[in-house]
């Protein structure tokens, strides 16, 4: 078990991602991969109020729905560790004082808690001031309804800005960030964002840890067709070096006794000195089973994973 720099919060060093939930899997299957996330002693769980809105016929709010009702169901609350964002959901764009406290109420009725373990600003909204945020976040924390706050889709410079005005104004402060970051996609991230997260001594949660399924190994050179619902992003990664990944991860698998090359691409996140814990989905057991599988690499593994990719 982990626990999340700046917070008492232990988890497992995987983070179960759910935006499919509701969507890619149904409600019996994304129970069915909840189950076995626990049976590995799994108990940090990802989601988000505008999961999965994008689905025609949806209005959000699906994915936090079903996780609501599996942990009444089983009755472990206590023992898990909820995730949640606000700021993209139609109907509750933003981070006015008063969208954050609306959406956090209806978050908690759909998850069917009384407390957020690490809330999200799923975005950056320039038009409310940091004091409004901040503030409001510090209410919803003195209340018991959030333990922690952490930012998504941030600029580098906005989230120095907005830690070092909580610091300068005595009020709570992002513990992390939930960026983009994977083996096949780290311009992004490295360009700027790694180094203020080390500067301000948080981390960075990262999505898309498996590439949308790319680092899973099932695209490969002369592979017409997978059958997946996330194919089409993965096929962008479908190329020379993404490839040459594959062929590396393959060589670091078999010195790992076969270790999926999933658990291969998310071991060498955790061994990215920014990087707390990834972030990763499943649609079904069998691929829950891959992703929750914990590989220690070596310095020299992670190395040639380095300069390859």
């Amino acid at each position: 078990m982990i626990t999340i720099p700046e917070t008492d919060l232990v988890v497992h060093p995987l983070c179960l991602g759910t935006n499919i939930f509701g969507a890619n899997a149904d409600e019996a299957e994304s129970k069915n991969v909840l189950d076995a996330y626990r049976s590995h002693q799994g108990n940090f769980i990802d989601t988000a109020d505008v999961y999965n809105q994008w689905v025609p016929g949806h209005i959000g709010g699906e994915s936090e729905r079903i996780i609501g009702s599996w942990m009444k169901s089983h009755g472990n609350r206590a023992e898990m560790v909820i995730a949640t964002k606000v700021g993209k959901l139609e109907g509750r764009r933003g981070l006015s004082a008063a969208n954050i406290i609306s959406a956090c109420n209806e978050s908690l009725d759909r998850l069917q808690t009384d407390y957020i373990d690490l809330y999200y600003s799923h975005e950056d909204d320039e038009t409310v001031s940091l004091e409004e945020t901040m503030s409001v976040y510090a209410q919803l924390i003195a209340e018991g309804k959030v333990r922690y706050i952490a930012a998504s889709n941030f600029t580098s410079a906005r989230l120095r800005e907005s830690i070092n005005f909580s610091e300068d104004n005595n009020l709570p402060s992002y513990i992390g960030v939930q960026e983009l970051y994977n083996l096949v996609d780290r311009k992004g991230y490295e360009s700027e964002m790694a180094q203020v997260v080390a500067e301000l001594g948080i981390s960075n949660m990262p999505f898309y840890g498996i590439a949308r399924g790319f680092l899973t190994g099932k695209y490969r050179p002369g592979v017409a067709e997978v059958d997946s619902k996330r194919a089409a992003g993965a096929r962008e990664y479908a190329n020379e070096k993404g490839f040459a990944i594959i062929a590396a991860m393959d060589q670091i698998s078999a010195a790992h006794n076969n270790a999926p090359l999933a658990a291969i691409a998310l071991a060498w996140l955790r061994a990215q000195p920014t990087v707390s814990i990834p972030i990763a989905s499943a649609r079904t057991v069998d691929q829950l089973n891959e992703i929750v599988q914990v590989v220690e690499l070596t310095s020299v593994e992670v190395e040639k994973l380095n300069s390859i990719s």
